[in-house]
């Protein structure tokens, strides 16, 4: 079985369109999102919709949360919590009810067991939604809040927007990257492709090129609330 897991959108649909042709192109058997489809990009419906037409497993991830319910005091900055709730209530006004209901019931993991492999997925870590485990983090950190609650072969997230993988006492560790934001200095969309057949494991990361100029133009033409910190980020790759 070959799987693509795919994680934070955040509303760039271009990126999205770009990342699901690469898919095609991989003879891919499913695709597994890891959340963060709509909040601030310049295309939350369509990135939602996308998402939808895909009829896979898809779980919650902390921008899914707050498009649901506003960012709340304490998950962000002081400073920048007006500022990223102006941008959520933008999205909001972009989308339907229907898609609401539709982030607010996603799950918040998903177990796939195949070939006598356990892989366990999910956004930040098993028990958070908003946890952050960056590539450098010790292997204590990475045991005591990835590998708490399943023993699992390959664990797998989003959320930190760096592709990396790593191999702790025998279990390993995948962070998918960004589809529409990435943070690590490459402006392509990123994801992952896990193939296991026999009881093997193979994993990759494809860097995948797309028209980000058209995604900054699309920020602007719909005076985003944060369009300038979001053209920055698209145009670097980093934060």
């Amino acid at each position: 079985m070959k799987y693509a897991f795919i994680s934070d959108i955040h509303g760039n649909a271009n990126a999205l369109d770009a990342v699901l042709d690469d898919i095609n192109k991989q003879r891919v058997d499913k695709i597994i999102v890891l959340g963060d489809i709509a909040y601030r990009g310049p295309e939350p419906k369509r990135s939602i919709e996308l998402i939808k037409s895909l009829n896979t497993t898809v779980v919650k991830g902390n921008a899914d949360e707050w498009v649901v319910r506003g960012v709340r005091q304490g998950e962000v900055p002081d400073q920048a919590l007006e500022l990223m709730n102006l941008e959520r209530e933008w999205i909001v006004n972009r989308i339907d009810q229907v898609d609401i209901d539709f982030l607010a019931g996603l799950p918040t993991e998903a177990i796939i067991e195949v070939d006598g492999v356990t892989m366990q997925a999910f956004h930040a870590t098993p028990t958070s939604l908003f946890d952050v485990v960056l590539p450098d983090a010790t292997e204590d950190k990475l045991e005591t809040k990835l590998f708490c609650e399943k023993d699992a072969h390959l664990y797998l997230y989003g959320h930190i927007h760096k592709a990396y993988t790593r191999v702790v006492n025998g279990k390993t560790v995948v962070n998918l990257g960004s589809v529409g934001l990435p943070f690590d200095g490459v402006t392509k969309a990123s994801y992952a492709i896990v193939e296991v057949s026999g009881g093997t494991i193979s994993t990759s990361h494809r860097r995948v090129a797309y028209d980000y100029n058209k995604t900054i133009r699309q920020y602007e033409d719909s005076h985003y609330p944060n369009t300038q910190m979001m053209k920055k980020i698209i145009e670097t790759g980093s934060i």
